[in-house]
């Protein structure tokens, strides 16, 4: 006979059930045994009957101890192997929750579990009644004439505590399962920490790959779109020295394109330079910023006091701070004369400021320039500070961590 596979599904979780809450029992009841173990030799200890109780004291309470990290273990594997829960493995320091569980939440589903058993086994004897009918003797069943009527009201009740066997069986796993995870499973803060963790690992790779990115567009850049323009213009250049006698017209535009090809060429320095200028490679920081100081439309004082390099990332972003933020006075800042730029190193923190002498104004708020500098800060876990009341000065400082 075909069994439905609705019902053999049902007969799996039934089985599945029933041999997670059996391996539990003993499990969770081991530490009530011992504790009761305990609880006699401690009585015999205070009334002074035996002689060897305090002594014997010693092995219920040193077991207990045991069992409170042991059967974490034994729990772990019961709950994996039955029914696909992968509980973390806690640490020895984490003795409160392993005890918890094992000492106080393990035995009263223990008995839970128990009683379940107990009425599983009740039931089907119960439900077997009318086939336990046929196996008294014949004289017996005739001498007592209700004995079918008691046979079969038993077997009704069997079958009936039978059917709700596998309710209560699927609600007691699924209550040792969320209590199990709740105690035994990762708690709340470590879940919160593993998740930081994560998330900084993450957008450190997102920074990484980004940086690699702008390497690579900076290095495609100057060896392919920037040479073709270098050699455009020294064509054209050429062109104009020797083609002497071409009509004004064709010279005007020779002239023109020439003029052109050099400044698409300082045009794409510029970006090259922005995106990740080479030098910041080769030299580092302080001869990176000397380039942007010395090509600054306005006069920068430069400060840089870096008794040894960051990393690639952080150099990056005060890089780009600084780029930034000397564009921003030379477009926006009102009436101002000049910059002062600092760059200091205090232990595992690389602080950058940059001042100027305008009318001041500024809200990062308000202007997108400055968004990116505060988000470019922070995806390296820095700090962004700005003063700029109106009058000026206005003063940005960041602070970007560095560590050893």
């Amino acid at each position: 006979m075909t069994i439905p596979p609705r019902l053999r599904r049902a007969l799996a979780r039934l089985r599945r059930d029933i041999l997670f809450i059996a391996a539990g029992v003993p499990l969770h009841l081991v530490s009530s045994l011992l504790f009761a173990w305990a609880g006699v030799l401690l009585a015999e200890t205070l009334a002074g009957t035996s002689s060897n109780a305090p002594v014997l004291l010693v092995a219920p309470l040193a077991l207990l101890a045991v069992a409170g990290y042991g059967l974490t273990e034994a729990q772990r594997w019961r709950f994996r192997a039955l029914c696909g829960v992968d509980l973390p493995r806690l640490r020895f320091t984490e003795k409160k929750r392993q005890f918890a569980y094992n000492w106080l939440v393990g035995p009263l589903l223990g008995i839970l579990g128990l009683l379940l058993l107990a009425l599983l086994v009740v039931a089907l004897v119960a439900a077997l009644a009318l086939a336990w009918a046929w196996a008294v003797p014949w004289k017996w069943r005739v001498e007592h004439p209700g004995y079918w009527a008691q046979a079969a009201f038993t077997s009704v009740l069997g079958l009936l505590g039978l059917a709700t066997v596998p309710a209560l069986a699927a609600g007691l796993v699924r209550l040792e399962n969320l209590v199990g995870r709740a105690v035994l499973g990762v708690s709340w803060a470590d879940e919160l920490a593993q998740r930081v963790e994560d998330l900084t690992e993450s957008r450190a790779g997102a920074v990484d790959a980004a940086d690699a990115e702008r390497r690579r567009i900076e290095r495609d850049l100057h060896d392919g779109a920037q040479q073709r323009l270098v050699s455009l213009a020294l064509n054209l250049g050429l062109a104009k020295a020797t083609l002497t006698d071409l009509p004004p017209a064709a010279r005007e535009a020779i002239e023109a394109a020439h003029r052109e090809a050099k400044e698409a060429i300082e045009e794409l320095n510029s970006l090259v330079r922005g995106l990740h200028p080479a030098v910041l490679d080769e030299l580092g920081l302080d001869a990176a910023l000397s380039g942007l100081a010395a090509r600054a439309p306005l006069p920068v004082r430069l400060r840089v006091d870096l008794p040894e390099r960051a990393g690639p990332a952080v150099e990056g972003v005060a890089y780009f701070v600084v780029s930034e933020a000397l564009t921003n006075v030379a477009k926006h800042a009102r009436e101002a004369t000049r910059a002062d730029v600092t760059v200091t190193r205090l232990g595992g923190i690389l602080r950058v400021v940059i001042a100027d002498d305008g009318m001041g104004g500024a809200d990062p708020a308000r202007g997108t320039g400055l968004r990116g500098l505060v988000q470019r800060v922070r995806s390296v876990d820095g700090t962004f500070r700005m003063s700029s009341p109106v009058g000026g000065p206005t003063m940005m400082s960041v602070e970007l961590p560095c560590p050893r």
